[in-house]
């Protein structure tokens, strides 16, 4: 700088050299900028990578997400908490004279089936919620606050694919714990039992109910979760403004139930809309009585405002930090 704005008391003799050594006041280095003519890898290449980021930070953070210990303990003993109930099977398979008993109460039928996904004591009231929670919270309000989607977006990564894989990575975490322990149980009463293919073929249909009821779980929560995630930068409120919609509805329409005797707000609590079609899926005593349409239109309308604000919060991120 003073070579090219010296003020004269010698500097009209001085010279610089670019990248010279041998520079009499400074040195002006080049700088080229070539562009990249390697070969992309291909676009489920960059999607996967994606997914593992997420994925995978909850085994080991060298190189992925960053979860807290706290997280992944409380993640571990969610996981292990629905798995209890193959405990149980275990147990009621050992005792011959209360077998009977046991396999009433912890076996095969359309109440267990309902309660390893549906249940709202300890699993909607305690564990999915607090997953979810866990999981979506700064799975977009992170790269909202970090500016980390200008890493995304410069790259040939497109805004659909960082929605579908966002939205898939939470998914699968979700599905993990609550589809698997679900299959888990369902096999797991099969085997310790040594139930034949007639027991198969009678409860298939309930197991394939119930399996379609904790898929629209997975699918609902994380569409909630993720939708809640876009519009913040703070992964503690996108966590709690999730844990407010899911407790909160549920129980602003259990007390107007119980004053009014009206179950119509229901309809506006996520786990009661998801709880009503499961219970009319496996035959059970339905608990509310305003109509079962109701609660189908409640929640397809939920995941397409939550998808609806998704992909209009993922649209507005730019690729420099906000």
């Amino acid at each position: 700088m003073e070579v090219a704005y010296g003020s004269g008391d010698g500097d009209e003799n001085a010279s610089a050299k670019v990248s010279g050594q041998d520079a009499s006041m400074g040195a002006i280095f080049e700088q080229k900028y070539r562009p990249w003519e390697g070969k992309l890898g291909p676009r489920w290449i960059r999607n996967y990578a994606i997914f593992r980021h997420h994925v995978y930070g909850i085994f080991t953070s060298k190189g992925h997400r960053q979860y807290h210990a706290f997280v992944r303990l409380s993640i571990v003993v969610i996981f292990l908490g629905a798995l209890t109930p193959i405990a149980m099977l275990f147990l009621s398979s050992l005792f011959g004279g209360t077998e009977d008993e046991l396999a009433r109460m912890w076996g095969v039928n359309r109440y267990n089936l309902w309660g390893q996904v549906l249940g709202y004591f300890p699993r909607n009231l305690c564990f999915w919620p607090l997953l979810t929670a866990m999981v979506v919270g700064g799975m977009i309000s992170d790269d909202r606050k970090n500016g980390t989607s200008a890493i995304y977006f410069s790259r040939p990564v497109t805004r659909t694919d960082y929605t579908i894989m966002k939205f898939v990575s939470v998914a699968v975490i979700l599905g993990f714990v609550i589809i698997f322990s679900y299959v888990a149980y369902y096999t797991a009463a099969i085997v310790f039992r040594g139930e034949g293919w007639a027991y198969l073929v009678d409860t298939l249909p309930l197991f394939i109910a119930g399996l379609f009821c904790g898929i629209l779980l997975v699918f609902t929560y994380t569409s909630i979760g993720l939708a809640l995630s876009s519009i913040s930068q703070s992964r503690f409120f996108s966590a709690i403004a999730f844990l407010s919609v899911i407790y909160g509805t549920k129980l602003v329409a259990l007390l107007v139930d119980a004053q009014f005797d009206s179950s119509i707000l229901y309809i506006l609590s996520p786990y009661d809309c998801l709880a009503h079609i499961g219970q009319y899926l496996l035959g059970i005593e339905l608990n509310y009585d305003h109509p079962l349409s109701l609660s189908i239109v409640s929640i397809l309308l939920m995941n397409t405002i939550s998808i609806g604000i998704l992909t209009t919060r993922v649209s507005s991120l730019e690729v420099t930090r906000e």
